[in-house]
């Protein structure tokens, strides 16, 4: 072969390598993206998770919405004084974020309600003086009213390792309980369907 045309054979060659390691780079680059974008995806998958367990250990301690179910014996209360749709003041103050704060009633049921000590299922704290569990959410409970001392089952899950804990009765009281709606105070986020607040926590807005 002559060097005319051995010349054009190698620069033909060479851009043909050329180019070959150009494509090579762009699917370098292209494999590398969905691994920077699963990262991402992971990073914040991750920090959602973290997100969550963070408002669930604040539930634990203060409180949290429910589906609003209640015991099939709990009797719906025939003339409340808040109707359901009510706007109320809460003057009560067992929970953080609750006194001086309004509310929408979304549920009014005439029962006793009790006052209850307990140590939770799932070995967290002892809880002392808890306000409110029903009736109708203790196991087996026999007549209303309850006298304080007596040792009961929780069939009521307001609260993380409620449900199922042996309680103590501390006070008893004859009244119509409250399903309300409300935004605490130190929370810009809603709380549905709370239970349970007395008719005596509760006052025209």
């Amino acid at each position: 072969m002559t060097f005319w045309k051995w010349k054009p054979a190698v620069a033909a060659g060479a851009l043909a390598l050329f180019l070959a390691g150009c494509q090579s780079g762009t699917d370098t680059a292209e494999d590398e993206t969905p691994d920077k974008e699963q990262t991402e995806q992971s990073t914040e998958h991750e920090s959602g998770g973290e997100e969550h367990s963070q408002d669930g250990n604040q539930d634990s301690h203060a409180m949290h919405s429910s589906s609003g179910e209640v015991p099939d014996n709990l009797m719906e209360a025939d003339d409340p004084t808040f109707p359901v749709g009510s706007e109320v003041m809460m003057n009560a103050d067992h929970m953080p974020g609750m006194d001086e704060v309004e509310a929408i009633v979304s549920g009014a049921y005439t029962t006793t309600a009790y006052s209850v000590s307990y140590t939770p299922a799932d070995g967290g704290e002892p809880v002392k003086d808890h306000k409110w569990v029903v009736h109708e959410e203790l196991e087996d409970p026999g007549e209303a009213p309850l006298e304080p001392g007596t040792e009961v089952t929780l069939d009521a899950d307001h609260m993380p390792g409620m449900d199922g804990a042996i309680a103590t009765i501390d006070s008893a009281e004859q009244t119509t309980v409250y399903m309300v709606d409300f935004v605490p105070e130190n929370s810009d986020k809603k709380v549905k369907n709370h239970k349970w607040v007395t008719e005596e926590e509760l006052s025209v807005k």
